[in-house]
C-alpha cells in the first residue's frame, strides 16, 4: 500500500489528479491509499508523518506548496514530495526541501505516471533496505538494518554485530556490501562494513562503532570521511 496526499486548491485539476492516480493504480497493480487537500495549510499545519508520497502544487491560497514543504520536512525527512507548478523556476526551488521531481501544468498523465512510478521505485528501495535477511546457522533472520553495528568477515564466514549480540551467518563481504544502502554502510576494512547510523567517530586508526573500536584502514580513512561527511548531510535534510 502506498499512502498519498494530493494537495491541490483548484477543483478541476485535483479530480483530474486523482483520476490520473486510479487510472496508474489499476494499471500497475499498486495499492494506492489518496487523501485530498485544498489548501498547504491543511495538510501542513497539524501534519503527521502519514504518507509516502506528496503530491503539491506549488501556488495556492492560503499557503503555498514551498511553505507547506518546508513545514513538513521539519516532521518529516523522508516523505516523497513531488510538486506540481506552471512553471518550473518554482520547481527549482524544491531543492530545499529535498524534492524528488515536479510535474509541469496541464498536467499530461504519462508525466505524471513516470513521476508515480519513479516515486514508487524509491519507496521500494527503502523497504528492501530497511531489513538485511541473514541466513544463520539457525535459521533465516529478518534484521533491521538500525540493528546491525558492523558486518565482519572471517574466512568463509559473516559475523553480523547486532545491538543484542553477535550473529554468524554464511557468505561473502561481497555478497553483504550489495545488500545494503551504500548511503548507510561503508566498508572501512577489507574485512569490515560498518553502519555509518552507529559511528560515535574516529580515533586514531580505529572508527568506534557505538563505544567498540573497529580498524579502519589507512588506504580506506579519505574515503570513508567523505562517505561519513555524507552521510551527515544527507540525514540532517
Amino acid at each position: 500500500m502506498i499512502r498519498i496526499a494530493l494537495v491541490e486548491d483548484d477543483p478541476a485539476c485535483r479530480e483530474q489528479l486523482r483520476g490520473y492516480l486510479d487510472r496508474y493504480g489499476k494499471e500497475s497493480g499498486e495499492k494506492l491509499s489518496i487523501t485530498t487537500f485544498a489548501d498547504g495549510d491543511e495538510i501542513a499545519l497539524h501534519y503527521t508523518a502519514d504518507y509516502d508520497i506528496i503530491l503539491m502544487d506549488i501556488e495556492m491560497k492560503f499557503m503555498d506548496g514551498m511553505t507547506a514543504a518546508e513545514l513538513i520536512r521539519e516532521k518529516d525527512d523522508s516523505v516523497v514530495i513531488i510538486f506540481i507548478t506552471n512553471s518550473p523556476q518554482y520547481a527549482i526551488k524544491g531543492y530545499a526541501v529535498d524534492a524528488m521531481d515536479y510535474v509541469l501544468k496541464p498536467v499530461s498523465y504519462y508525466a505524471f505516471s513516470q513521476r508515480i512510478k519513479r516515486a514508487a521505485a524509491r519507496l521500494e528501495r527503502r523497504r528492501q533496505r530497511r531489513y538485511l535477511t541473514v541466513f544463520a546457522r539457525d535459521g533465516t533472520h529478518r534484521v533491521p538494518c538500525s540493528d546491525v553495528l558492523y558486518i565482519e568477515v572471517q574466512g568463509h564466514e559473516l559475523f553480523y554485530h547486532l545491538k543484542d549480540g553477535v550473529l554468524p551467518a554464511a557468505g561473502t563481504m561481497k555478497e553483504a556490501e550489495e545488500a545494503v544502502d551504500p548511503l548507510t554502510f561503508f566498508r572501512c576494512h577489507k574485512g569490515c562494513l560498518v553502519n555509518l547510523e552507529q559511528v560515535d567517530g574516529i580515533r586514531g586508526d580505529d572508527v568506534i562503532v557505538a563505544g567498540e573500536a573497529v580498524p579502519l584502514s589507512r588506504a580506506r580513512k579519505k574515503a570513508f570521511l567523505d562517505a561519513f561527511n555524507n552521510y551527515i548531510s544527507e540525514v540532517g535534510k
